[in-house]
């Protein structure tokens, strides 16, 4: 089940932010799903954590059911995550410790090597989902197993990450905020920033999600992404 929730009366908009410095570009690995044609590409990003595996359920289900939509990359999904900061409310701090302490002897097999580090996860990560997404991130390097992120560098910029930039010029295109019933990373307190940025947003909850909406939900996630990418 899906709720929709109103975001309230537009705000006004802030002063230009300061000067930023420069920003580098550098390659991104990404996979691509489908053949390529005229149509816009439909992009899915991941978030901490994550890699270009993660969508590609999603991104096989949208090939076979999206039509042929000339203005796809004229919109956006924001799936469970707001345009606010929200370093107070994650729990990553306690998981990247927890990813920091597991200890796996050489010479495991992958599924006893995992097993190991899921058991001893368990404590702090108790949602055994969310378990199983950061355990992809535990690969085998020459006999030994570590986390291919970089969790030193996670942790010491972790309130950069967790935060937003602040811009003056709003997105005007349609957007939707799609979040999960049962996580806090979209709230009431962040529809005034939401509609400032995204006057012509929609936010809507599916009902017994978590923060992996994606996973959760699937049928009711790939539903509600359909109807927001066929809607006038």
């Amino acid at each position: 089940m899906l709720r929709r929730l109103p975001l309230g009366s537009p705000r006004g908009l802030r002063p230009p932010p300061a000067a930023r410095s420069a920003v580098t570009a550098v390659p991104l690995a990404h996979a691509e799903v489908g053949v390529r044609g005229t149509r816009p590409p439909l992009v899915l990003l991941h978030g901490i954590f994550g890699n270009h595996g993660n969508f590609q359920t999603v991104a096989k289900a949208l090939v076979r059911r999206v039509g042929g939509q000339p203005d796809l990359v004229e919109r956006l999904i924001s799936v469970d995550i707001s345009p606010t900061s929200t370093t107070l409310i994650s729990e990553f701090p306690a998981y990247i410790s927890a990813m920091k302490s597991v200890n796996i002897p050489a010479g495991l097999s992958r599924s006893a090597a995992r097993q190991l580090a899921d058991n001893q996860l368990s404590s702090v990560v108790q949602d055994p989902q969310l378990r199983q997404f950061l355990l992809t991130n535990l690969v085998e390097v020459e006999g030994r197993y570590i986390w291919r992120v970089n969790l030193d560098a996670i942790s010491h910029h972790f309130a950069d990450i967790m935060s937003f930039p602040v811009f003056h010029k709003p997105y005007p295109g349609p957007a939707l905020f799609l979040g999960g019933s049962k996580s806090p990373y979209i709230s009431s307190r962040d529809y005034p920033e939401i509609q400032r940025l995204f006057p012509k947003a929609d936010v809507q909850f599916i009902e017994g999600a978590g923060h992996i909406v994606h996973q959760d939900k699937f049928e009711e996630f790939i539903t509600a992404v359909l109807n927001f990418l066929s809607s006038p």
